[in-house]
């Protein structure tokens, strides 16, 4: 096998990989030996089919398993000899299909047979120097109003209601027990018919327009609800229609007193109620603890962006561009929307997101060298963790579930990767300054137009780049 590199422009590479006829005869023949052993063939006892015949019966589909096995060699040649970091799989190009007689030759080990393999390769640059980075990190801690909001909806929630008397209207607050059949142009759709339903009027469990209706009616009554689902109803075929509900009032009752006790405190598995508050409290915080986390990521990010300007794989940033584009256009049709009515044109979201694609392809690059470089490491407890996480999403088909992800590596390897990025990320948050500030709740929440897309990075660029 004579390997020859061709091309090297940048992060792309190409090479003349030749394998000779008599190369190919000799590969030929040693599997052909390795096969007479176990070869059954009528008219010949086992172990005893000539090679020779073995050659006319298996020849041309043992010759593409050498073929097969020939490339996977010169890939690992060619990475080897060559100390390369591949960006994606190589491509191999075969003589084309006005050569066809040249594969066929070589199909037979008659004649010589050459192909090309075309490879991009990671870049290579240096860390820098973070220790003159400062960064804010946000940070919020629960108000003791905010807790009291909190139990004061838990208790309104697990409030006990007890029926109304006989010809009592139903009022604002009311628990209604409802029959309903849902008709759009007279016709029943699915999903629109329910017996025995609960509902808490103006609780806004229903579509807008639904519970209004059913105030003041009495348990017997018989109403028809009039109203229209909402544009961006998840249902495409009932967004946005008129609809009319055939509603059987069978049962009303009135909300009990709202209280905040130990008792409420045993319901939800506390001890007492100061347990209850220690555990709201902690909660809440846990939920201001992310939002922060997630806001100082971006702005690490940002800054990893600005100190980092290297070449990038194409097929990587076009790889990249292609899943956000898609994501674009879908959330374009669910709305209902085009770039005019966005304020933007095709041609300038198409430069934006690209723009967006190679950032995220660059900090992902950029992670996982960082990782490589500190020795960062998922266990695979950590992944087995991640993954019943993963599988607890899914009650009734958690088997289902772990069976694809431990039958399918790349699945697997979609919960090792942000793993490695935040483990990543929190080794480079050690090498910066971080400065906490106070902030308001709104202000902790406040989303920039562009934060959600740019602050991510290519998994597949720091799963490839990290091993």
């Amino acid at each position: 096998m004579q390997v020859t590199e061709t091309t090297s422009e940048g992060l792309k590479r190409e090479f003349q990989v030749l394998l000779p006829a008599s190369e190919l005869e000799d590969r030929l023949n040693t599997e052909l030996s390795n096969i007479k052993g176990k070869a059954q063939l009528k008219g010949f006892r086992p172990g005893k089919v000539p090679v020779a015949h073995l050659r006319k019966v298996y020849g041309k589909s043992v010759m593409a398993d050498v073929l097969q096995n020939a490339v996977n060699e010169a890939n690992q040649k060619i990475v080897a000899d060559n100390s390369l970091k591949l960006a994606l799989e190589p491509q191999i190009e075969f003589p084309k299909d006005e050569d066809k007689n040249i594969v066929e030759r070589a199909l037979d080990a008659k004649g010589d047979l050459a192909f090309k393999v075309k490879l991009e390769v990671l870049p290579t640059f240096e860390l820098v120097d973070l220790s003159g980075v400062t960064l804010t990190k946000p940070v919020l801690k629960p108000s003791d109003e905010e807790v009291q909001e909190a139990l004061d909806r838990m208790a309104k929630q697990n409030r006990d209601f007890t029926p109304k008397d006989e010809g009592a209207e139903a009022a604002t607050g009311d628990k209604v027990t409802i029959d309903f059949v849902g008709k759009i142009d007279g016709v029943e759709f699915e999903g629109g018919k329910g017996e025995d339903v609960e509902l808490e009027l103006g609780s806004n469990s229903f579509i807008p327009g639904f519970e209004d209706q059913l105030v003041g009616a009495k348990a017997g009554d018989s109403r028809v609800v009039k109203t229209a689902f909402p544009e961006g109803y998840q249902a495409e075929q009932l967004a946005g229609k008129d609809a009319e509900f055939d509603v059987t009032v069978k049962a009303i009752q009135a909300p009990g007193e709202v209280v905040i006790d130990d008792e409420l405190a045993k319901r939800f598995g506390m001890d007492d109620l100061e347990k209850l508050k220690e555990a709201v409290s902690k909660a809440i915080g846990t939920d201001y603890e992310a939002q922060s986390r997630r806001k100082l990521k971006k702005a690490l990010l940002d800054a990893l962006d600005e100190k980092y300007a290297f070449e990038l794989p194409p097929s990587l940033v076009t790889q990249e561009f292609a899943s956000v584009w898609a994501q674009v256009e879908q959330d374009l049709k669910t709305r209902e929307k085009t770039f005019e009515d966005e304020g933007t044109t095709e041609e300038k979201a198409t430069a934006e997101y690209r723009t967006i694609a190679e950032r995220r392809v660059r900090l992902g690059l950029v992670l996982a060298q960082v990782g490589e470089t500190a020795d960062i490491k998922i266990s695979d407890e950590e992944v087995n963790q991640a993954l019943f996480a993963r599988v607890r999403q899914f009650p009734g088909q958690e088997k289902v579930v772990y069976d694809f992800y431990r039958n399918n590596p790349q699945a697997l390897a979609e919960l090792r990767a942000p793993l490695f990025e935040e483990k990543v990320v929190d080794h480079v948050l050690g090498q910066v300054t971080l400065v906490e500030e106070p902030v308001s709740k709104e202000t902790l929440f406040a989303d920039d137009d562009e934060e959600a897309a740019p602050a991510e990075t290519n998994e597949a660029a720091t799963e490839t780049a990290a091993g």
